[in-house]
């Protein structure tokens, strides 16, 4: 009886913070409660529910975001920026990417298409075609924070060079794709 209750706590706070406070009602969440035997039946649901797929985002962001990465590319991208983290290669936020354009010192650097307001960032791209850098769009600020591995949404980050990385070869393969997206 007691795991009920806190998975129905769990639910009411969940509805609550995800609808309009008037779309649900109390005894249509202890209906729910009672459908989900376990909160892990219910979460999976509601993620199942919640996921947005690529074509949708793509749909949602700002046509000003462009080239906006396909989910293929963006999966690249997010995997090479974690990396990137991890061997200390990253510059987090439009400052500081800003700040390793201005000192040539960026391989890449990746933005958040869902920004808003967006024109916060679009210096960026006129700066990284003034050096020669490619700059790539992604749909998701969160998904860019998990990537470069802080808890905050991230609206842009960039890539830095280092002579003897480990990464220069899986670098130099992702500015080309970025690349062939500009063409």
């Amino acid at each position: 009886m007691r795991r009920k209750s806190t998975s129905f706590g769990f639910l009411h706070f969940y509805c609550a913070s995800l609808l309009p406070s008037k779309t649900y009602s109390t005894g249509a969440l202890c209906e729910l409660s009672g459908i989900f035997q376990t909160l892990k039946d219910f979460v999976r649901l509601s993620a199942f529910l919640l996921c947005k797929s690529f074509a949708q985002m793509a749909e949602a962001v700002n046509p000003k975001a462009y080239p906006l990465a396909d989910s293929q590319l963006s999966i690249t991208i997010m995997d090479l920026v974690q990396q990137a983290a991890n061997y200390k290669q990253l510059k987090k936020g439009a400052n500081e990417a800003t700040k390793t354009l201005n000192r040539g010192i960026a391989e890449f650097v990746v933005m958040a298409a869902d920004t808003e307001p967006l024109e916060i960032l679009l210096h960026l791209p006129l700066l990284a075609e003034d050096k020669n850098v490619p700059y790539v769009f992604v749909p998701s600020k969160q998904a860019l924070g998990r990537a470069c591995g802080v808890t905050r949404p991230v609206i842009a980050c960039s890539v830095t060079t280092n002579e003897g990385s480990q990464l220069k070869s899986q670098i130099q393969q992702l500015k080309d794709a970025i690349e062939k997206l500009l063409i």
